[in-house]
């Protein structure tokens, strides 16, 4: 059986939308996309946007198993949601989130309270290349396009579409 190549990827946002809110329907296709396109996964493992990335990709005709990963807070690793493939429990807290941040090749941001900003802040500090969804409110529609401080010479990319995530993400590939 000939192995490919994984790519990773970290993907940030809020705990608290519900099925069939928009930016869960966004981040169930984006996941589904993601792994369509050979990536791994990472989140925080919980509800809301972050199960629904994983959701999405359970749903891909691609799925294979480790696509999803789980970077959680606590120390149960039943407290993941059920399309968590592997479950890391931590044990940190929000402090999981530097390692959430750390975990992915880039990071793709979609809405996002206090968390999703501890994230980003991660990210952007670790130098990672970040993707900010400016679809729906939250720190990822309000710091697309911005720089957060002078320590780098890039901005945070922003899209608005999950056609466009995966364009830039394909193309940071290169």
């Amino acid at each position: 059986m000939k192995s490919v190549a994984k790519r990773f990827v970290s993907v940030i946002g809020p705990s608290y939308c519900n099925v069939g809110d928009p930016a869960y329907v966004f981040a169930r296709e984006l996941g589904r996309q993601l792994v369509n396109h050979n990536f791994v996964i990472y989140s925080g493992g919980r509800r809301g946007i972050m199960e629904a990335v994983f959701r999405g990709a359970r749903e891909s005709e691609n799925y294979f198993f480790g696509a999803t990963v789980g970077i959680l807070p606590d120390s149960n690793r039943t407290s993941a949601n059920r399309y968590t493939d592997i479950a890391i429990p931590t044990g940190i807290g929000f402090a999981r989130n530097s390692i959430v941040a750390q975990s992915g090749e880039v990071v793709i941001a979609l809405g996002g309270g206090s968390g999703t900003l501890s994230e980003l802040a991660y990210a952007w500090q670790f130098g990672k290349k970040i993707i900010a969804v400016n679809a729906f409110n939250g720190w990822s529609k309000n710091l697309a396009g911005t720089a957060l401080d002078k320590r780098r010479r890039d901005s945070i990319i922003e899209a608005s579409s999950v056609e466009e995530v995966i364009e830039t993400l394909l193309s940071l590939s290169k």
